[in-house]
């Protein structure tokens, strides 16, 4: 409204499940007929592309790779996705994979249940998906694991990209029941694939260095 123009950013706003997502926002000033500006008007647009790809996907495509709980890809469809990178890495660029643990993921089971445990699960896997761009992809590896692939960057933007989603999780908040929001923190481990890697090792090596970022 003081610079009397149109504005546009891309900001983050807690989901009413207590992740993050990118949202574009567009301000717009409003005058009266003298030329003066008396308001404004916000427009909001959900930047989310992972999880509109995911949408588009046919019923049986549904049931066949995205992990019923999440709504993210399922182990099947990750493995099917990492052979895929690392066969397109021979001849095109390189990717890196995340692998994310959460942390204390027990003691949300044993403390508050398994329904509260589920909620943990969709919070960090949503957050990850909300947030990647549309070549990448999240997925559930199994139990509170889930990995992510980074299409087409160096070390310094993989390492950049993966503090970041990091950072998504842990400010993204879990609303109890009569308790403080409860936040969610994650270990994560990141590597970028070599042409001599399979999926056994890239995915090893990721898992060994989960918590050194």
């Amino acid at each position: 409204m003081k610079e009397q123009r149109l504005v546009e950013a891309e900001v983050y706003l807690k989901h009413k499940d207590g992740y993050r997502i990118p949202v574009i926002t567009r301000i717009s000033p409003v005058k009266d007929e003298n030329g003066v500006v008396t308001g404004a008007v916000e427009l909001f647009s959900d930047n989310s592309a992972k999880i509109a790809a995911f949408q588009k996907m046919e019923k049986p495509e549904q049931l066949a790779f995205i992990d019923s709980l999440t709504g993210v890809g399922n182990r099947r469809y990750s493995e099917i996705k990492i052979a895929a990178k690392l066969e397109e890495m021979n001849r095109y660029a390189r990717f890196g994979l995340l692998f994310t643990d959460i942390d204390n993921f027990k003691q949300f089971n044993d403390t508050h249940g398994h329904d509260t445990g589920d909620r943990v699960l969709k919070l960090a896997d949503r957050s990850v998906m909300s947030n990647l761009r549309e070549d990448d992809f999240a997925g559930r590896w199994g139990g509170e694991e889930f990995i992510a692939i980074i299409s087409n960057v160096n070390r310094e933007e993989f390492v950049a990209t993966a503090d970041k989603l990091r950072g998504m999780i842990e400010r993204s908040s879990l609303e109890m029941a009569g308790q403080e929001p409860s936040h969610v923190t994650v270990s994560v481990g990141a590597v970028v694939a070599k042409r001599d890697d399979d999926m056994e090792n890239l995915v090893m090596k990721a898992r060994k260095t989960a918590g050194i970022l």
